[in-house]
């Protein structure tokens, strides 16, 4: 199963706080005044490198393993559900246009479904992730098994 989330570094910060970073994801750069301020900012810088890769056509890059003193953060689980029919996509080598006609819609739907700026409805997101031959999975997980190793 494909996770969308990514091992985020804070450095402390000479002002105060921190500076985020993420070795998978290098124009991810954010800053925060305490950690979970940092980690919310890091989850909201994601959303537009998300929104940047998938505008631009670029693949995910596969998530490292996270190391000691590192957070996982993904982005908000809309933009989550919008990158996992990205992945879709590319996977099967299909186009926006090619989709849309299995839709049986117009092409700007797709780049709607696509878009982590529009909203769209969750069903047809994952209807679409299904007629690429996947499944879109929800899943939970307790906060504090996320936190920093």
């Amino acid at each position: 199963m494909e996770r969308f989330e990514y091992a985020v570094h804070l450095e402390p910060a000479p002002e105060g706080g921190f500076v985020v970073t993420c070795r998978d994801l290098p124009a991810l750069i954010t800053q925060g005044e305490d950690l979970g301020h940092a980690l919310s900012e890091a989850s909201d810088a994601m959303d537009e490198v998300f929104a940047l890769y998938m505008s631009e056509g670029i693949a995910f890059p596969t998530a490292t393993r996270t190391r000691r003193r590192e957070h996982l953060v993904s982005p908000p689980p809309e933009t989550v559900a919008k990158a996992a029919l990205h992945a879709a996509m590319q996977s099967a080598s299909v186009s926006k246009v090619q989709l849309a006609r299995r839709l049986g819609v117009d092409e700007k739907e797709v780049r709607r479904l696509l878009d982590p700026h529009h909203s769209s409805k969750l069903p047809r997101l994952a209807e679409a992730v299904q007629l690429l031959g996947r499944r879109l999975v929800i899943g939970l997980e307790d906060v504090a098994l996320r936190g920093g190793r």
